[in-house]
């Protein structure tokens, strides 16, 4: 049965009263917030947020986005649950795009993907050390964390400094966060950590190592969770979205939706025991670093899927607007199909990663198979450019060429363009320019940029995603398969570097959902609203 209890979970707006108990030093273009909740340059992504509250109490969605922990029996909300099957990497995957259909970017997902992640490495650690230190403390944050049902902040990637340069050898250390101190109490740590989504409207910050440390970086391997209002951390951010843009108007999608990203800086934080994970143990901090990054590339195709059907239907109102039928112009057609095959086409990356889900043999939890997630991911992160493109190619020049919104309440030139610039006549002038602004908000904006460049950096570089799935792919498997057809192969020796990689066991205990586990939860159809 689907979880349905949803006492002791926030509706959007108790999210945004449960702000009001923080007070963060949040500086926005150059100004001290003195309130978040109050602040106009953050209500978007505050907005944002605040949905994944809300279709936790939605009948519709509670479906997806509720799902009921086997250790502690309480449901929770999906952007907090621990996947504890490939039906669970599903419902995960379409409630991330669902929420983005409506949001651009839920923001909240990295939350499920650090959680599940730590709770690997954490799990390894015991193993590793015959204990169950590192699991108990973690499982126990890990439960307030789903009883208050808060929101996290990943505060994973560091300012890093110079490229070329390990943590230990940067001039400024404090370009990566690390430990200044250990105490009977706990620890102090210091430095900066760069691109923190939703930073100034989170309740608290995970900490995480971003790369594999070594032995000389250890003070650099860190993982902790702080509350955004701890004494010496401060947040730099960008504006949610494009509230109130005076050569813009007001956006009609991003002046309601968008993300902050901020620059956390940590002065000398001091962190209790009871919430360090990680505090030297460098051997284990790629652990944490691949695991996230594996879940949070499973969760970005979900998103980028919800945001290439906002342009797919855009695109088709584009056209309609214009007066032309795709059925009926290849030249509408194809560009159309072309970017339904793109989204759909990482987006079946995703479920073929969730479907071909690896249990961790440490947690028993399930994370994306590593192939199909970084897969995924690489594709939305390449073609993510070829998807403005063709939104552009079926809408023509007007996304550009149009006048600016106060225009439209200019008595002198508003009648005139009404006549002018209709093209459907069944379209009331208003709305094919409602529909028009809507593309340029979403692809040929501020916040269009930013939409590409999150896309394709966000995550991981290309270049990760490629040197993920080189590392993973069963290159040996295929060797070997040729090499079955032939009297021998190149090489002889069975123990060359190259056929080290095989082929994981499929619809097996290794690879998939045991009989029993949920799949994927359908939604009821979408009712039209009656005007």
């Amino acid at each position: 049965m689907p979880a349905t209890d949803t006492s002791g979970l926030m509706d959007g707006k108790e999210f945004r009263e449960s702000l009001k108990k923080y007070k963060p030093t949040v500086y926005v273009d150059g100004q001290l917030i003195e309130s978040v909740v109050d602040a106009p340059s953050l209500q978007p992504g505050i907005n944002a947020m605040a949905v994944t509250y809300d279709f936790a109490h939605d009948p519709a969605m509670a479906p997806l986005m509720l799902a009921k922990q086997t250790v502690s029996g309480k449901t929770v909300n999906r952007m907090l649950h621990i996947d504890e099957s490939a039906g669970d990497l599903l419902n995960k995957l379409e409630a991330v795009r669902v929420l983005c259909q409506g949001t651009g970017c839920a923001q909240r997902y990295l939350a499920h993907d650090a959680l599940g992640g730590i709770l690997q490495a954490v799990s390894k650690i015991d193993d590793a050390k015959g204990s169950t230190e590192y699991t108990s403390k973690f499982a126990a944050y890990l439960q307030r964390v789903q009883d208050e049902d808060l929101t996290l902040g990943i505060a994973m990637t560091d300012a890093k400094g110079d490229r070329s340069k390990r943590p230990n050898q940067q001039l400024n250390q404090d370009v990566y966060v690390h430990i200044l101190e250990r105490n009977a109490k706990g620890i102090v740590i210091t430095g900066t950590k760069a691109i923190v989504t939703g930073a100034p409207y989170v309740h608290e910050f995970l900490v995480m190592p971003s790369r594999n440390m070594r032995e000389d970086d250890a003070d650099f391997a860190v993982c902790c969770a702080v509350p955004v209002d701890a004494p010496g951390i401060t947040i730099v951010s960008r504006p949610a979205g494009r509230p109130g843009e005076p050569e813009h108007g007001a956006p009609l999608f991003s002046r309601k939706y968008g993300q902050a990203t901020g620059v956390v800086i940590f002065d000398k934080v001091f962190v209790p025991w009871d919430r360090v994970f990680l505090s030297g143990e460098w051997e284990f901090s790629g652990d944490i670093t691949y695991n996230y990054a594996t879940h949070h590339r499973h969760s970005c195709i979900g998103a980028r899927a919800g945001f290439g059907d906002l342009l797919i239907g855009a695109g088709i109102l584009m056209c309609e607007a214009n007066g032309l039928d795709p059925n009926k112009k290849a030249n509408l057609r194809d560009p159309m199909v072309e970017l339904i095959k793109i989204t759909e086409g990482f987006y079946a990356c995703g479920v073929a990663a969730s479907v071909y889900a690896v249990q961790d043999p440490y947690s028993k939890t399930f994370m994306p198979e590593p192939v199909y997630s970084n897969i995924g991911k690489l594709l939305l992160s390449t073609q993510i450019y070829d998807m403005h493109r063709l939104a552009h190619e079926v809408s023509g020049g007007l996304i550009v060429a149009l006048p600016g919104p106060d225009e439209d309440h200019n008595p002198a030139t508003a009648a005139t363009l009404a006549e002018v610039l209709r093209a459907n006549p069944d379209v009331p002038y208003d709305k094919r320019i409602e529909v028009s602004r809507f593309i340029e908000d979403l692809t040929a904006s501020y916040q269009g940029g930013w939409y590409s460049l999150i896309s394709l950096h966000g995550g991981g570089s290309p270049t990760a995603l490629r040197q993920e799935i080189w590392r993973n792919y069963p290159v040996g498997s295929k060797v070997e398969l040729v090499e079955r057809l032939m009297d021998r192969g190149v090489l002889a020796e069975d123990n060359r570097a190259i056929t080290k990689n095989k082929q994981p066991g499929r619809c097996c205990d290794a690879g998939c959902s045991q009989p029993g586990q949920p799949f994927m939860v359908p939604l009821p159809e979408t009712k039209k609203k009656r005007a």
